[in-house]
């Protein structure tokens, strides 16, 4: 019998797409291949009667052509405070387990990889402001991550926009930035200025999203 899980925080996702990225809807992604930093930090969360509030974890994620086309790489990361029972569980969380076919992100990502690196557990800050547009996500001595507001390239203001997604298996709703991304000691090797980051609410279980509007 499946876990019971929920998780419910931020999410904060960088990669190497223009702004707003085209796999968001269905597409390409902009060079033909697709390189991601991805941090959740776990305001309130269990896996059955595990309490996982108060942890973070994310991944660096490499694919050679479109996600869907599989041959995929990732490392995942795990916080370094999380106990031998905690890290399995979230382990189990991001390579899809306990979860309905195509339900998360998770479950959809995972059939893609073709190699995944053994786990690292490290220190992670994960610092997020919705309404700003802004969040930080390193891992020491792995990954920095920034995302900031997209500026008008002639004022120079901050330009704020949205994605929705009513039936996305990631969020519903994410706030649009402007990424910026490096790796020191990791697999993956990632480096990028100015391409695409979105935040969003984490609400997951499962069965997947917590709607909370009508699709």
């Amino acid at each position: 019998m499946a876990v019971d899980w929920r998780i419910q925080g931020v999410d904060l996702t960088t990669c190497t797409c223009d702004w707003g990225c085209p796999c968001q809807f269905m597409s390409l992604p902009t060079t033909g291949f697709c390189r991601a930093a991805v941090g959740f930090r776990i305001d309130k969360g269990h896996y059955g009667r595990l309490s996982l509030d108060g942890l973070a974890f994310g991944g660096l994620f490499a694919w050679p052509k479109a996600i869907h086309e599989g041959n995929g790489e990732a490392q995942p990361i795990v916080d370094v405070r999380a106990n031998d029972a905690q890290r399995d569980a979230i382990l189990k969380i991001m390579s899809g387990e306990d979860t309905e076919p195509g339900a998360s992100i998770f479950n959809v990502f995972a059939a893609t990889y073709t190699r995944v690196h053994s786990p690292m557990f490290k220190p992670i800050t994960l610092e997020v402001d919705l309404q700003k547009r802004t969040a930080r996500f390193d891992v020491e001595g792995v990954v920095e991550a920034r995302i900031e507001p997209i500026r008008n390239p002639v004022t120079g203001a901050p330009f704020y926009s949205q994605i929705a997604l009513p039936n996305g298996f990631d969020y519903e709703q994410a706030e649009v930035g402007s990424s910026h991304v490096r790796t020191m000691a990791a697999p993956i090797n990632l480096e990028w200025q100015g391409q695409h980051g979105h935040i969003a609410k984490l609400d997951m279980t499962g069965k997947g999203v917590v709607r909370t509007r009508a699709a």
